[in-house]
């Protein structure tokens, strides 16, 4: 819990302080074509998957973990030059950690990369990273939470696919390595639906169906990137949310900050997933989905809570810029094309 309060207080102050930096390198770099999305290249049994630490800090023990994991897939591993780095409560200094990610694009040897956890300290090396390059490089990059930021940033400015799914230290269990194989190695357009409806119930906000372009991470961390040039365009998009450890107002706040920045009346759809430890605090209070209502059914979208997105050991993968359709009725997301390249 410690991590969780330091990451929603360091998003607090520390993402005004590099918005005008980020601005800056947008304007010098240039915006992609909206038109070309670049796809990356499935995985195969004997891959190389390149292990970082783009935000909080690891230690030898989470790396042979994580490797023990990812060699169970059939991957080999290869580790970031910094992973180990300690710079506070960061795992190296800035330009360490962006390196690690832009050498990662560049290795042609790493068809893969897994970021080990999250934490904070992504949002720091957006300026610093070269997405020409990425585009230019593209492979599959998976993570969640403080990841959040990489994948959005990524799928914007490198117009490239994108995956909000398990870090390196995630429980790699069956039904989340189910999805993982299936979306990643075999290119499958899967549907998702939750494992089992009676223990992890599907709540719909509002019934019907509606397609569009899925895109998504943790609450806190989307919220913290508004008015930053590292979004992508929310027109006619499905929305994904997932929040862990924040009180009930903590998540209507960041709802409400969407809402009025005009994110919310662009989207074609909206999914709650997973909202972990969260809690209605000392205060009178609305409940979730009480204030998910309040939000959402004014749209006129479809919308439900409850999917197996989040800080959870079940979870899906779920491909960030891909063509979905959703059923708010029935909680399922079905996926109209493949999320990686089959050549």
């Amino acid at each position: 819990m410690v991590m969780l309060i330091k990451r929603r207080q360091f998003i607090t102050t520390c993402g005004l302080a590099t918005l005008a930096t980020q601005i800056s390198s947008f304007t010098a770099q240039g915006k992609p074509s909206p038109n070309i999305i670049h796809k990356p290249s499935r995985l195969q049994v004997g891959d190389t998957v390149g292990l970082i630490a783009p935000a909080g800090i690891v230690d030898a023990k989470d790396i042979e973990a994580a490797q023990q994991s990812i060699s169970q897939l059939g991957l080999k591993v290869k580790l970031g030059k910094h992973i180990l780095a300690r710079y506070g409560y960061l795992a190296g200094k800035d330009s360490d950690r962006a390196q690690d990610v832009n050498l990662m694009f560049s290795d042609r040897t790493i068809k893969a990369i897994i970021p080990m956890r999250g934490g904070w300290g992504c949002n720091r090396i957006l300026p610093l990273l070269n997405y020409s390059l990425i585009s230019s490089h593209p492979k599959i990059i998976i993570g969640y939470s403080d990841i959040t930021t990489l994948l959005l940033a990524i799928n914007a400015r490198s117009q490239m696919i994108t995956f909000h799914g398990p870090v390196a230290t995630s429980t790699w269990n069956q039904f989340t390595v189910d999805y993982f194989k299936r979306i990643l190695f075999n290119g499958e357009a899967v549907t998702m639906q939750n494992l089992n409806p009676s223990e992890v119930r599907v709540e719909t906000i509002a019934p019907g169906k509606a397609r569009g372009k899925l895109i998504g991470g943790n609450l806190s961390v989307l919220s913290a990137m508004v008015g930053s040039p590292y979004l992508p365009s929310w027109n006619k998009s499905i929305l994904f949310v997932e929040e862990v450890g924040e009180d009930v107002y903590r998540i209507d706040r960041m709802l409400t900050q969407l809402k009025t920045a005009g994110i919310l009346n662009q989207i074609a759809g909206f999914i709650f997933g997973q909202c972990t430890k969260c809690s209605l605090g000392d205060e009178p209070s609305f409940t979730l989905i009480q204030v998910l209502q309040d939000h959402i059914l004014p749209l006129g979208i479809p919308a439900w809570y409850g999917s197996m997105i989040g800080h959870i050991k079940d979870k899906f993968t779920l491909p960030i810029g891909v063509e979905v359709e959703i059923d708010a009725e029935l909680g399922i997301i079905r996926m109209l094309e493949s999320a990686v390249s089959l050549v």
